[in-house]
């Protein structure tokens, strides 16, 4: 973990942020938070058809984060700035692991949102050291929009 921030991880932080509010994709990440409830790929299939907007919804979110993921994972934001400014890939990913498995085997790739995946475990990590509690209070709230109603 790199240590000292700069103005650039500012910036790139902020344009990350900008990048965020563009209609479509904060009406996907609506979206993806409140109505994405799959928990298997049986499900994930039923909610994300191939052609829906479902499906691109589902898309812009994950690569999104896992477009911002790389850029943390490869130090190019300082890790705990980015912590400090932002929690929703963690959320995201919370939401897609469990069908993330089967996604890769279907997809026959085994990388796919590795980025993702492994900054939320450094997350989780950074969270159970700096608020012990929150983390599981997060995950509790996370798995009840997850919930099927």
């Amino acid at each position: 973990m790199r240590e000292a921030v700069d103005h650039h991880d500012a910036e790139l932080l902020l344009k990350l942020y900008d990048l965020r509010r563009e209609e479509v994709l904060r009406r996907a990440r609506q979206w993806f938070s409140q109505e994405l409830r799959a928990k298997n790929l049986e499900e994930f299939n039923k909610a994300c058809p191939p052609g829906s907007d479902a499906n691109a919804w589902f898309r812009m979110v994950v690569t999104y984060w896992e477009m911002a993921a790389n850029i943390v994972n490869h130090g190019l934001i300082q890790s705990e700035f980015f912590f400090e400014s932002t929690s929703e890939f963690f959320m995201v990913w919370e939401k897609i692991k469990a069908v993330v498995p089967a996604l890769r085997e279907t997809r026959k790739n085994p990388h796919m949102w590795e980025n993702l995946e492994s900054l939320a475990a450094e997350y989780a990590k950074w969270m159970k050291k700096r608020a012990p509690g929150a983390l599981e209070n997060w995950r509790e709230r996370i798995a009840a929009m997850t919930k099927k109603d």
